[in-house]
């Protein structure tokens, strides 16, 4: 019977297969995903951006990353590497022997197959006389021979060689361990051992209590857990928070701690450098005592940040940090909205303690904002735009223009533009153009409807609300074609204009003229004539000054004949209607008239029908959407934001939410949407109030990056009472006449059985 043999590989060619598959399972994942990408790529698209965004801080330093960085090449030498060991040991496993042939006798005896037995036993003979040991021939090919011989002549033999491919029967299956045998050679299993325990025993749990250590202390969103924490004590605590009381919030936060994070450094010359720095902004509260406010990585980061804002010259030194700090503070003042919201939910789902203030929030997004251009709470937006300083404001806020905001200036003639920012060199001013026309300009659509209910325009007490907003993002250059075109028609109706105005000059000049050259007796005659014309005219209004009975009783004769005419006109009308309605009558019957009524009725269904038929595919295609979202994941890379004083690329997000500013709360979370490229489509419910009546909220957008590009339109709310609920539909319930004709049918059923039956018998 056979057996199984389990052999360690001694000349160690099964351990070639087994590296090479494993250098390939390391090789080919890491040369898709390390692989540097095409530098060439990112070198046109930062140069196609150069135009727009060459004086922005992220762009100079991207320039200076991309020319200084080694580590794409050093990528790109570690894999080549790989393959190159990869190539060298499948070049090795291809010119490896097999271990393993099939044995067929007919080959060893030189013999085709299917050969006689007398081919067979001459061929064996004259083998036998050559490798045969006692004529000086080769004792292993001898073996062979005869087993090959007995084999083919033997019955028995011949049957195990069809069956098993062995003569000698079936043999014991073989397994090769692709291992070399000295692993396991005495000798060497010490040195084994410990490796293995080295590997599996040290190695191991140290890099996974290592990751999974400092992954419990991130939250999805790569926020610290304390920092989180932290947020959500302050906001708890203070719910109505101004502007300087949330800076001190996001600084606190434990990302800037070198406790917590080994990015953050506290250096030896802070002690020299801060002060200084808050001598020169004079505004901080230095001696707050309230932890963890008070703590040195805190005040740093305060100063760094309040001297970003103010657009302050720091040193070499505290740069670094500071563009760390501002960095950071995006994604953490994110952190602290989605914290306010969730304490909004609990407090309107259990109560017990205030809701943030919907000023909270909005600071939030505001000073997102201002970190991201680097400007404080009160400066211009136009401040926002290259080559604009303070002392250049007061040409804008001027009376003759009055330009105070990004859509004042786009709003303004390039004639009034020009003149405006005469200030600006030509080429300045096409970089400022250049610079407004990539600023984003937003169009907001709002549909509101109550979804999977009867009545979609109904809202009634406590129901879900579905607002979809559509944004659709164009450039303000397009706003500047559209006021090139609005100008051009007005230059050609002004030019029309003028010209109509010329030719009637003309034509009255050429009656003056001609009224100059004719005879006095003509001239004469017609100032008669425009003095007869002229007395015509308010002869009726002397008739009815000197006698208004007489003047009465003409108008009153001129009324009554044009009463009289439209009299007669309608009776004529009406007699013509009345016999058409007799002749109808007379024609249509009583089976017409049913008729006529049914296809009235049914074209009342089919019109029903198509309204329901609409409600349902728009119900649809809304659920059809929402998988599709779910679905479908969408790059959040959107547009480049220009932001002078940013030290990274940042993409052009917005928040978009529903708010009842008059009591200062949120009545839908703040959707961030991440994916506006050209369009997008954004559904927030809300629950409708409890009480009947009419309600004014209103749908905000805010941008993340911009100041001054905020949207606010208004969203009216009537909310009708609830349906009460129907406890017994008229469906449901079986009158009992119709149970009892039931029963009456029933038994009459019976009783024609029983009368067939007997009439069949």
């Amino acid at each position: 019977m056979a057996g199984q043999q389990f052999q360690y590989d001694d000349s160690g060619n099964t351990f070639f297969y087994f590296l090479t598959s494993f250098v390939g399972l390391i090789v080919i994942p890491a040369t898709y995903y390390l692989w540097p990408r095409d530098q060439n790529a990112e070198q046109l698209r930062l140069k196609s951006l150069r135009r727009v965004h060459g004086r922005c801080l992220w762009y100079r330093l991207r320039l200076m990353k991309s020319q200084q960085s080694i580590i794409p090449t050093l990528k790109k030498v570690a894999l080549l590497f790989g393959w190159a060991v990869f190539l060298l040991l499948a070049y090795k496993v291809s010119k490896l022997d097999r271990d393993y042939q099939e044995y067929n006798p007919y080959e060893v005896l030189n013999l085709e197959p299917g050969a006689t037995v007398q081919a067979i036993k001459k061929q064996y003979h004259l083998l036998s006389l050559k490798y045969h040991p006692d004529k000086g021939g080769d004792d292993v090919m001898f073996m062979r021979i005869a087993k090959a011989y007995a084999a083919l002549t033997n019955e028995q033999s011949r049957q195990n060689w069809e069956l098993y491919g062995n003569p000698d029967g079936p043999g014991a299956t073989s397994f090769g361990i692709a291992l070399p045998a000295w692993i396991v050679d005495q000798k060497n299993s010490m040195l084994v051992l410990l490796v293995y325990g080295l590997a599996f025993m040290v190695i191991l749990p140290v890099v996974v209590g290592t990751w999974w250590y400092r992954s419990i202390r991130y939250s999805g969103d790569q926020i610290l857990i304390s920092t989180t924490q932290l947020f959500m004590h302050f906001i708890y605590k203070t719910p109505n928070m101004n502007m300087k009381r949330l800076t001190m919030v996001l600084t606190a936060a434990c990302e800037f701690d070198p406790r917590s994070n080994k990015e953050a450094t506290i250096r030896p010359t802070d002690n020299v450098e801060v002060p200084q720095l808050i001598r020169e902004l004079g505004n901080i509260n230095v001696k707050k005592k309230e932890p963890p406010f008070c703590y040195p990585y805190s005040f740093k980061a305060r100063v760094l940040v309040l001297s970003h804002l103010a657009r302050m010259e720091v040193s070499e030194n505290l740069e670094e940090d500071q563009r760390f700090v501002v960095r950071k503070s995006p994604a953490l003042l994110q952190e602290m909205i989605n914290v306010g919201c969730q304490l909004t939910m609990m407090a309107n789902s259990r109560g017990g303690f205030p809701a943030p203030r919907l000023v909270t929030i909005e600071n939030c997004m505001k000073l997102t904002q201002m970190i991201v251009q680097g400007l404080q709470e009160t400066k211009s937006p136009l401040l926002q735009l290259p080559h604009f300083e303070e002392e250049h404001l007061r040409y804008c806020i001027s009376k003759k223009y009055k330009v105070r905001t990004l859509q004042d200036l786009v709003s303004l003639k390039d004639s009034d533009r020009r003149s405006m920012l005469r200030f600006l060199g030509e080429e300045k001013y096409d970089e400022v153009m250049g610079v407004l026309g990539s600023f984003p300009h937003i169009t907001m659509g709002i549909k509101l409807q109550v979804l999977d209910d009867e009545d979609s325009s109904n809202i009634t007490a406590g129901s879900i609300v579905t607002v979809t907003v559509t944004l659709t993002r164009k450039r303000m250059a397009d706003m500047f074609e559209k006021e090139q075109e609005a100008s051009i028609c007005q230059g050609e109706e002004t030019a029309n204009t003028e010209e109509a105005n010329q030719g009637d000059t003309n034509k009255a000049k050429t009656k003056v003229w001609q009224s100059k050259n004719k005879g006095a007796k003509k001239t004469a005659k017609s100032k008669k004539k425009k003095l007869t014309k002229k007395k015509a005219l308010p002869a009726p209004v002397k008739g009815k000054q000197a006698n208004g009975n007489v003047a009465g009783n003409e108008m009153a004769v001129t009324t009554s004949a044009a009463a009289s005419a439209a009299k007669e006109e309608d009776d004529e009308a009406s007699d013509k209607g009345s016999e058409s309605d007799e002749g109808e009558t007379n024609k249509d019957s009583p089976s017409e008239r049913d008729d006529e009524s049914d296809k009235q009725s049914d074209t009342e269904v089919d019109e029903g029908g198509g309204d329901d038929e609409e409600e349902w595919e728009a119900l649809q295609q809304s659920i059809q959407r929402r998988e599709r979202a779910l679905l479908e994941t969408k790059s959040k890379v959107t547009h480049p934001v220009y932001s002078l004083y940013f030290p990274e690329e940042k993409q052009e997000w917005w928040w978009l939410y529903i708010a009842d500013r008059r009591d200062q709360t949120l009545v839908s979370m703040p959707y961030h949407v991440c994916t506006l490229k050209d369009s997008e489509e954004v559904e927030l419910k809300f629950p409708a109030p409890s009480k009947a009546g009419n309600y004014q909220y209103s749908v905000i957008l805010r941008s993340d990056s911009y100041l001054g590009l905020d949207q606010f339109k208004p969203l009216k709310l009537e909310v009708h009472e609830a349906k009460a609920m129907v406890d017994n539909h008229p469906q449901w319930d079986i009158p009992d006449t119709e149970e009892e004709d039931e029963e009456q049918e029933d038994s009459d059923g019976i009783e024609e059985s029983d009368d067939e039956d007997e009439d069949n018998d």
